[in-house]
């Protein structure tokens, strides 16, 4: 009998919860036979959508939580007092091995408060970073980190490196990643303190495929696969990142419909132009897993839809079927792990 791999998704979490966490919950079991969905938040709500999609499998389940954690609220006083919200219902379960993983839209610093506080760190990770993957010419690159660690020190970078490469070679299938540390220059005398420290470091470490620095302009092109930097660089990459590309959408949307011929041009080139701009739709590529923790959360963007959903709860089954977190522990502890 297939192993069912169990995913906790939190319903109440995210600008469109619950309609889109269950939309993206339900189509997720429709695509895979293979998971089975926890829905935590309030019961009466959640089953309302559920009976207006018509869903009667059993491929979901409803986990009472009557507490939501609100974006604004201070995340550690938040995890401490509501203990019968959602989010913190829902790690427990990762935590108690009643789910393999654990979804949220919610709020980002509840997320992490209670990714290391509850499910808590494998032994011997420092800090746990967000690793999102970002749209690139060449396909995707791992950004690590994205938001978790803003006053990140260099050995917290090297880890990130270690832990990254593993994601992009065993969830991806990129063999033997290209890492590389965001810098200001190529050159590596170029840098901030912490970068300067770091760069030595991760040259010397026989665990990962160091490629050097990086500037911001290179990381669409795809010139490395793990992307390593501390939080505050790479969450303003990120926004920019997501800020430039709507922009541009939305230009190109408005240019094409400026004029007659215009238009006409649209028509012809919109097959390919719909292709291209889906390959650099993040939506696609699931949410960020908060790697090195002793069970998988994924946190995604809080202005998900069904689509981000379902891509993120499918991205726990590639997790859980590739044993990331025991490579993680064996790789940050000395051993070594397969291919």
């Amino acid at each position: 009998m297939q192993e069912m791999v169990k995913v906790a998704v939190d319903a109440m979490g995210g600008d469109y919860a619950p309609v889109e966490m269950v939309r993206g919950a339900v189509d997720a079991v429709k695509l895979r036979k293979d998971i089975k969905v926890f829905l935590v938040g309030q019961q009466d709500t959640i089953q309302k959508e559920l009976e207006r999609l018509a869903y009667q499998g059993s491929q979901i389940e409803i986990v009472e939580a009557e507490e939501v954690i609100e974006t604004a609220e201070p995340p550690v006083m938040a995890i401490r007092k509501k203990k019968k919200s959602s989010i913190v219902v829902g790690m427990n379960m990762v935590k108690e091995k009643r789910a393999d993983a654990f979804v949220s839209a919610g709020s980002s610093g509840a997320i992490l408060v209670g990714g290391q506080v509850i499910v808590g760190r494998i032994k011997g990770v420092e800090r746990p970073p967000l690793a999102p993957l970002i749209p690139t010419e060449k396909g995707v690159s791992l950004l690590i980190d994205c938001g978790a660690n803003v006053d990140a020190r260099s050995s917290h970078l090297v880890q990130f490196a270690k832990m990254g490469s593993i994601y992009m070679e065993h969830v991806l299938g990129v063999k033997s990643p290209k890492v590389a540390i965001v810098n200001i220059g190529a050159e590596e005398e170029k840098g901030n303190a912490l970068v300067k420290e770091t760069f030595p470091l991760l040259q010397n470490c026989p665990d990962i495929n160091f490629a050097g620095s990086i500037e911001a302009r290179d990381i669409p092109h795809g010139e490395a696969d793990v992307i390593v930097c501390e939080a505050f660089v790479g969450n303003v990459i990120l926004k920019l990142y997501e800020g430039v590309g709507a922009t541009l959408i939305g230009m190109v949307k408005q240019g094409m419909m400026a004029s007659l011929r215009s238009k006409i041009g649209a028509l012809l080139v919109k097959p390919a132009l719909k292709k291209t701009l889906k390959s650099f739709d993040a939506s696609q590529y699931g949410g960020a897993p908060l790697l090195g923790l002793n069970g998988l959360v994924v946190k995604t963007h809080g202005s998900s839809k069904a689509q981000e959903v379902t891509n993120s709860i499918i991205q726990c089954v590639t997790f859980r079927e590739q044993e990331i977190n025991e490579k993680i522990r064996k790789k940050i502890n000395g051993g070594s792990y397969g291919v």
